[in-house]
């Protein structure tokens, strides 16, 4: 009982949109402007550096404060690992899914992060150089969002990390290769916008 109230407690969790909440305190709706997502991205496009900033902040502990008291709760039980990690993807789940806009969310990438950061900060450091120099490279976030996170099963690999946390950010970036479909749309038509300002082929 004690590990479902710990996963539910995630998704719920999880499912806060910050964005959207930060974007109202300011007068906007997220939804309604920009690209209509919920996440730092657009918030940051929309009402500046400061409060994208603080909404990435937000969506990064919504997954990693959830797996750190997970962690605290079934310390030393059987299959710790498993159900700190379950709670994660719980939370990305949320993220994505939120139960509170009618399960359309964001795309889960700094939500990812926040889970991904509990499991193994080394390998997020290195995917974190992935993503650098693929948005530098192409002048695409999105594709930095979707390099990022298919090297980072490979990061935990190479780190040594558990059978158990690579299998469980198989499914995170699955979601986030999913909610990034209109993006990839996009780059393969040439008409994804550029952080650079301009758009790019």
């Amino acid at each position: 009982m004690t590990i479902f109230l710990l996963i539910l407690a995630s998704y719920l969790i999880g499912a806060l949109p910050f964005g959207l909440f930060i974007g109202k305190l300011a007068g906007v709706d997220v939804r309604k402007e920009g690209s209509g997502n919920i996440g730092a991205t657009n918030v940051n496009r929309l009402l500046g550096k400061r409060l994208g900033t603080l909404t990435l902040v937000c969506d990064v502990l919504k997954s990693y404060l959830p797996m750190l008291a997970a962690n605290f709760i079934v310390h030393g039980q059987p299959k710790a690992e498993l159900w700190v990690a379950v709670c994660g993807l719980a939370a990305v789940v949320g993220h994505i899914f939120p139960i509170y806009l009618q399960f359309k969310g964001g795309k889960g990438v700094a939500t990812a992060l926040g889970m991904f950061l509990f499991l193994s900060p080394m390998a997020v450091g290195l995917a974190l150089l992935c993503f650098l120099m693929t948005v530098w490279c192409s002048g695409f976030v999105s594709a930095g969002s979707l390099a990022a996170a298919t090297v980072m099963p490979i990061m935990l690999w190479l780190g040594g990390e558990s059978v158990v946390k690579i299998i469980a950010c198989l499914p995170v970036v699955a979601l986030i290769w999913l909610k990034h479909h209109e993006n990839i749309r996009r780059l393969l038509r040439g008409e994804e916008k550029s952080w650079r300002g301009a758009k790019k082929s």
